[in-house]
């Protein structure tokens, strides 16, 4: 491999066709496990809508016009998206990239960094999409889903999960170790999950808080997710897929300029 200068890692990434076969790769190891992994997928959502959204709801009843049961199932399918998309991208990626040195062997073959990072971000976001849907059935078995619309969250998962993809995926290019994740979900991930509107409204929120919390990419993912699921209107919907579309491509970015700095490439 060639030694560049800092700035070459900053050129514009070009990646090709191959990307797919990375992508491909990762199918194939994760169809070994794909049977517990989709257990997973299917009992964990199940446990907080029957603990949250038939428990919690009881008490609550509706919320913004919504039974609180659809409210959090909406919320949680647009949540699985970043959790699983970044997990992936956290752990799944740094084990490749440090510990099985599997982008040492693909980098010895044509394939080169910009083309390991995008398919890492396409299965990233294919794993995230498998998660929302998961949900999304399980919330359609116990009723919380409005109607044939919903089928709409499946591409906006896929968004998603590439938005929330490159950030993680850079924050693995510059891991020291596996303990330097936690930084990441507890300063990043958690306060996503629980600020966002997964929850609850973000307008229940104090005013300067809600205006914060609309440069994170998870609060436009509940904001188009949600009404598709419940069959509320939507709205503002050129802004909440600008937003995320700008987290992907910018994540991806990111992410390839620091792997190659990661790889001196």
């Amino acid at each position: 491999m060639d030694t560049t200068d800092i700035s070459g890692h900053w050129r514009l990434p070009a990646p090709r066709p191959v990307a797919l076969a990375v992508w491909r790769r990762n199918v194939r190891v994760w169809r070994r496990l794909m049977l517990p992994s989709l257990v997973l997928n299917f009992g964990e959502p199940f446990l907080y809508l029957l603990g949250l959204g038939f428990g919690l709801g009881q008490f609550i009843g509706e919320m913004e016009g919504i039974g609180y049961f659809a409210f959090l199932a909406s919320g949680l399918v647009a949540s699985s998206g970043m959790m699983v998309a970044s997990y992936e991208g956290i752990y799944s990626v740094y084990t490749r990239m440090v510990p099985q040195k599997t982008y040492d062997g693909m980098l010895a073959t044509p394939v080169r960094i910009d083309d390991i990072v995008a398919g890492e971000m396409l299965w990233c976001a294919t794993k995230g999409t498998i998660s929302g849907s998961a949900i999304l059935i399980v919330a359609t078995l116990l009723g919380a889903v409005a109607g044939v619309e919903a089928l709409l969250c499946l591409p906006l998962l896929f968004l998603v999960g590439l938005a929330f993809a490159g950030p993680a995926i850079a924050v693995s290019a510059v891991a020291p170790s596996y303990d330097f994740f936690s930084y990441y979900i507890t300063l990043v991930m958690t306060p996503m999950f629980i600020l966002c509107g997964v929850f609850y409204p973000v307008s229940s929120l104090p005013e300067a808080a809600q205006h914060a919390v609309l440069v994170l990419p998870l609060t436009h993912a509940v904001a188009l997710i949600r009404p598709l699921v419940t069959g509320a209107p939507l709205s503002d919907v050129t802004m909440h897929l600008g937003v995320l579309t700008g987290f992907a491509v910018v994540g991806f970015y990111v992410a390839v300029a620091l792997v190659r700095r990661r790889f001196v490439v």
